[in-house]
């Protein structure tokens, strides 16, 4: 029988958009084209939950849960706080046993607790994740994130950079090969969002410093 913990956690996350103005990390467009596009997004902390599951949905649902509890009130303030999206899982290939990815599931913290995040209960293993403003290469792909696909749909954002003037500005820098950002729950079948995010370095290209096309 199911965890009604886990029922509730996944019947948050499904009902992002419905309830209430869900607030996600700002950005700025700074390219576009048709399959992709380059963000310079601003300074913003997380809450991270660190797994060495060997899948990638795995890692995913149980990050999200150690999460889900701390917003729920597993802090040490006991603050409730706001769902946001997207939930972002960060893959770093041949980190965990036997050569396989480890993870980091990460959870935008909304405006209010930007500055002092409630700090989570030891036993969660949470940390908070303070990011500077970075650009990033996204693209946006359908259907549900698996490990059957993420891998290529990241190869299709990389070929996609290759033919494009930012191929040599993949950031040497970071630590991650690349992200998957959920923006949609388990239980919604049509309509669904994703993103695959890769680090840019900006240094490599002027125009991800200049004024962009959106901001959101």
């Amino acid at each position: 029988m199911e965890n009604p913990r886990m029922i509730s956690l996944f019947l948050c996350f499904g009902f992002l958009g419905l309830c209430h103005a869900i607030e996600s990390p700002q950005y700025t467009v700074v390219h576009s084209e048709s399959d992709f596009q380059i963000r310079l997004y601003r300074q913003s902390t997380w809450m991270s939950a660190p797994s060495k599951d060997i899948s990638f949905e795995k890692a995913t649902k149980f990050g999200f849960h150690r999460l889900f509890q701390y917003i729920q009130g597993a802090n040490l303030n006991f603050s409730r706080i706001a769902m946001t999206a997207p939930v972002l899982t960060s893959i770093v290939p041949e980190a965990g046993p036997l050569h396989s990815s480890a993870y980091f599931v990460r959870f935008y913290l909304p405006v209010k607790f930007q500055a002092s995040p409630p700090l989570p209960l030891p036993e969660l293993n949470l940390k908070p994740y303070a990011w500077d403003s970075q650009c990033i290469a996204v693209r946006k792909f359908s259907g549900f994130a698996r490990d059957s696909n993420i891998v290529k749909e990241a190869e299709k954002l990389a070929i996609s950079l290759s033919r494009s003037p930012w191929a040599n500005a993949t950031s040497s820098e970071s630590s991650y090969a690349y992200s998957i950002a959920q923006y949609n729950s388990p239980f919604r079948f049509i309509g669904r969002v994703n993103e695959v995010w890769v680090d840019v370095d900006a240094s490599e290209f002027d125009g991800c410093k200049s004024s962009g096309v959106a901001t959101y």
